[in-house]
């Protein structure tokens, strides 16, 4: 709950299940951003963390993950690699007084811009190495803003390219030479994703969506594998043309190219707000895929869990947690009946308390 702990408010969820080395226990990890001195993006932000044994519902004591000082270090992308219970995680950072509009328009020296981490857990998130950079394999020079997921990494388990690492991410360009923008506009914004071949040792770029087509704005890209090995990517459409503000794509090369264009999603209705995407695996492979968002298009609102039996073609209409204020979320599965979503809600706004919520599959039908 926002207001503990030293922090003003939480905010940006992730999560992910693994298995502790040796015992081979489940353990959930949840991180958030913990924001010390308000509710803005900008200032004083660490990444936080906490643990559980039961399925979410008992956790640990909230404990950092990575603290920048007075700079903001967020946007947590955790992956999951393997079944021996290690992890890696991507963070963004910038200096602390830098704001988003203030990168986008070329203001702010490069090293308070944003700039890419990683770091990693070999015991399920127990103890974590130091952030180390990895800006320049992940950011092009002519990049301004910069954003790692948010939500969950996946790792690939099907097709050539198993083992890899995939994670959404976005960025903004400069305007065109002669041009009479900003660099603020929308339609600066762009998606991408990062892959890593040595288990997050190295990152590089994978598909690059083009900015400054006026048509779609993609921001905050989630992303999930699909029982046949194509990547699936649902992402924010930033004040573009699709009609519910979502956008979606398919790889089927892991992440290195889409196979189209981004294009909207006609069956989701959503704010300008992040998804988030989960395939369940395993004993529930044969489940729908699932997407999370806010289904009051007017409002953050409404946290509804859609189904799709197409690999994210059509959406069902989906189900909904409750009409409370609800904004970011991240999926994860529990086992082979059950997933749970972590959650931003609240009654006055959405960013009282981060949630976590069980559901069953049997929940969650697709059309």
């Amino acid at each position: 709950m926002s207001g503990r702990d030293g922090y003003d408010t939480f905010r940006i969820p992730a999560v992910v299940a693994v298995r502790e080395p040796g015992a081979g226990r489940a353990v959930l990890v949840a991180f958030a951003e913990g924001r010390r001195l308000g509710k803005a993006d900008h200032g004083d932000v660490d990444v936080v963390h906490r643990r559980s044994y039961d399925g979410g519902c008992t956790w640990s004591e909230l404990r950092p993950v990575a603290d920048a000082g007075q700079d903001t270090l967020g946007n947590p992308v955790p992956v999951a690699v393997g079944d021996d219970g290690r992890l890696v995680l991507l963070t963004t950072r910038n200096g602390g007084a830098a704001t988003e509009s203030a990168i986008m328009t070329g203001q702010v020296a490069p090293q308070n811009g944003r700039r890419a981490f990683v770091q990693s857990s070999a015991d399920a998130g127990a103890t974590w190495s130091a952030p180390r950079e990895i800006t320049e394999q992940v950011k092009r020079p002519d990049w301004r803003w910069y954003a790692t997921g948010p939500g969950h990494g996946v790792e690939l388990t099907a097709g050539p390219h198993a083992g890899r690492l995939v994670v959404g991410a976005n960025h903004s360009v400069a305007p065109a030479d002669g041009s009479t923008d900003t660099g603020a506009e929308p339609r600066h914004y762009a998606g991408h994703c990062l892959l890593s071949d040595d288990g997050g040792e190295t990152w590089r770029i994978g598909y690059v969506d083009p900015a400054g087509d006026g048509t779609h704005h993609v921001n905050e890209t989630a992303v999930a594998q699909l029982p046949d090995g194509t990547v699936y990517f649902n992402a924010r459409d930033q004040k573009g043309s699709a009609p519910g503000n979502r956008v979606h794509a398919w790889s089927r090369d892991g992440g290195a190219t889409l196979a189209e264009p981004f294009d909207a999603v006609t069956s989701i209705t959503a704010p300008p707000v992040q998804g988030s995407l989960l395939q369940p695996a395993g004993a529930a492979a044969r489940a729908p895929l699932l997407m999370a968002a806010p289904a009051d298009p007017g409002d953050r609102a409404s946290m509804t869990v859609r189904a799709s039996a197409d690999g994210g073609a059509t959406w069902s209409a989906g189900h909904r947690l409750s009409d409370a204020k609800a904004a970011y979320s991240d999926l994860v599965q529990l086992d082979g009946e059950h997933v749970g979503i972590l959650y931003e809600t609240g009654r006055a706004t959405a960013y009282e308390t981060i949630r976590f919520t069980p559901l069953p599959l049997t929940a969650l039908t697709a059309p």
